[in-house]
């Protein structure tokens, strides 16, 4: 039976799937590829090998489990679990943390998403809830915010300046899940951030991987270089970065809530920075700033329940779009990496990605056609639209409705004791956002604005061509990829998964899930697995080391498919309950400073 074979701890996967896999000393591609900005793709992470997938194991533990990229996150949020707090509040201390030890990435100069499930009781059913904290446009901001007076777009606008940044919502998410869910009071929560902002960290190789990819821009700004780079010169393994600007910036925050940040100091000086850089934020634009609750979009997949992001996420619906083309088929039978496996489910992204890109938007400006696009009748229609034989050129591909009206970021997923379990993905988009700091608030600002349309049919630094709908607008959430996700057996926790990657967001979060329920993966070789991903233009599908053999790519090659070797992406932070109940927990191999951890 698949649902026992699935929970096993991988065996049989060495045999079934793994001789699939080519010698993993192939060459990647120095570029992101695709279209990616480099720096919008953290590709540092080397190939994996067959011998360490074949020896791959999860974490295990008894009761709870907290996975993130960097290893003194995962330590707060156990020793939150520990000390009594719920998921949630685990959920807090973990988000602030991040926000030091991983500053590229986790953040409170950004936004992101929340995935909730609150177990059961006696007396009262399970719920599965949504947290939208995404940024939101200034008001000021109008469609035509990146070109110039000749209607072109202009070259690192929508980047590397303060037009770039969008009103940050993690504060306030943070601060709505602790008081609808949480336990503890915001001052235990943020604590260990404040400490290890004010007294440091000592640098592990992985995080000076990242700090080293944008060393030389720290230098451009002098704030941003008296922080991050020692006396000039980028840091080295085993030095101690300390924060102490952050340190303040949280301390206020912790004192004081969200209305430090949205309505105090700390809004002041993003503001005065702005505005002193030709940006447009204002203090209006910070006090009007909401993180509403709302419902997760929800698809069965064989005889689960997928639980995950709705709009101004695309992920979850795009998820759920290209997992109901490919239910019927036999994966498993199939296998991982295999001809037919890899054709249909390119086609299904290239599909459903045209759809993601020509439909969906900030629900508060666009009406997002989600019972359609998850149909049976349009599953079908895709499904039969897909030739077994050759590749569908995305030319030839449209949002199969009918005409319409960063990749950097970080994942962590949590369960308690209880069986409440919190996936979250928020992020600044670029590595280090836009690389700008306000005067001495200590945190990154985020260029999420470019996940916005800035001109239609012109793509942006993750590649994707998007349409009207996601145009530039005051007061509106720019279309994310983000994914955090939960997977329900019977209504019962089975899977927390998700990523970062930009628009690979999407087909990593989406593995993951065909890896485990498909191709009998531990949680750890499912997220450790090379990883392939089209997203319909460009027209050409991205692939790690170690996916192809030669003679599978020869012959998909032969049915009209492109392939650009890129050597990695993403981090799916992930989390199965076993069969035995216990907790398995795997942190990515891509990101070498992560833990997963439980007690």
């Amino acid at each position: 039976m698949l649902r026992g074979f699935v929970r096993s701890t991988g065996v049989f996967v060495v045999a079934f799937w793994l001789g699939c896999l080519l010698p993993l000393g192939v060459a990647a591609a120095a570029s992101a590829g695709n279209g990616i900005s480099a720096i919008a793709l953290d590709a540092t992470a080397p190939p994996t090998t067959r011998a360490a997938l074949a020896e791959a194991r999860p974490v295990v533990a008894p009761h709870a489990m907290v996975v993130t990229a960097q290893h003194l996150a995962t330590r707060v949020g156990v020793d939150v679990l520990k000390d009594g707090g719920n998921a949630i509040d685990a959920a807090v201390a973990v988000g602030y943390a991040l926000a030091v030890v991983h500053p590229c990435c986790g953040n409170i100069g950004g936004g992101g998403f929340m995935v909730v499930h609150m177990a059961g009781s006696a007396d009262r059913p399970a719920r599965n809830l949504f947290l939208d904290f995404r940024e939101k446009a200034p008001e000021k901001a109008t469609p035509t915010l990146f070109q110039d007076s000749q209607g072109h777009v202009v070259e690192g606008r929508s980047t590397q300046t303060y037009l770039s940044t969008g009103v940050p919502g993690t504060v306030m998410g943070l601060e709505n899940a602790r008081k609808r869910f949480g336990t503890m009071s915001r001052k235990r929560l943020m604590a260990p951030a404040i400490k290890l902002a004010r007294q440091g960290f000592v640098l592990r190789q992985g995080d000076v991987n990242i700090l080293h990819e944008r060393s030389d821009d720290f230098a451009d700004d002098p704030n941003v270089a008296k922080i991050f780079l020692d006396h000039g010169e980028p840091y080295q393994v085993g030095d101690t970065l300390k924060q102490p600007q952050l340190a303040h910036t949280l301390s206020l925050i912790s004192k004081q809530g969200a209305k430090a940040f949205y309505r105090g100091a700390i809004a002041k000086a993003v503001v005065e920075a702005s505005q002193a850089h030709g940006g447009i934020l204002t203090m209006s634009d910070f006090a009007d700033y909401t993180a509403p609750w709302g419902r997760p979009v929800t698809c069965d997949y064989q005889s689960y329940t997928v639980v995950s992001t709705p709009p101004p996420s695309s992920g979850g619906t795009t998820i759920c779009e290209i997992l109901g083309i490919l239910e019927p088929l036999p994966l498993a039978k199939w296998g991982y990496a295999s001809v037919k496996t890899s054709h249909y489910l390119i086609e299904a992204e290239r599909r459903a990605f045209a759809d993601r890109n020509t439909y969906l938007g900030d629900p508060a400006f666009v009406d997002n056609p989600i019972d359609r696009l998850l149909s049976a009748d349009h599953l079908s229609r895709l499904r039969d639209s897909i030739d077994a034989d050759q590749a569908t050129p995305s030319s030839q591909i449209d949002g199969s409705l009918g005409p319409d009206e960063g990749r950097h970021t970080t994942q962590y997923s949590i369960v308690d004791a209880q069986g409440n379990a919190v996936s979250v993905t928020y992020t600044i988009n670029y590595l280090f956002g836009s690389g700008h700091i306000a005067g001495d608030t200590g945190f990154f600002l985020n260029n999420e604005m470019d996940d916005f349309t800035a001109k239609p049919g012109v793509p942006n630094a993750f590649g994707l061509v998007q349409g009207r709908v996601n145009r530039v607008e005051g007061g509106k959430r720019p279309l994310s990829s983000m994914s955090p996700s939960l997977v329900l057996d019977d209504g019962e926790l089975f899977m927390v998964t998700g990523s970062p990657g930009g628009s690979t967001i999407i087909s990593t979060t989406l593995e993951s899930m065909l890896n485990v329920i498909d191709f009998g993966m531990n949680i750890q070789q499912a997220v450790n697995a090379p990883r392939i991903h089209n997203q319909w233009l460009p027209d050409t599908t991205k692939v790690e080391p170690g996916y192809l053999s030669d003679t599978v790519k020869a012959r998909l090659e032969a049915m009209g498919h492109s392939f650009n070797v890129v050597q990695s992406w993403g981090a799916d932070e992930a989390i199965l309950r076993r069969e035995d109940g216990r907790l398995a927990g795997a942190n990515d191999r891509r990101r070498p400073a992560g833990l997963a951890a439980g007690y």
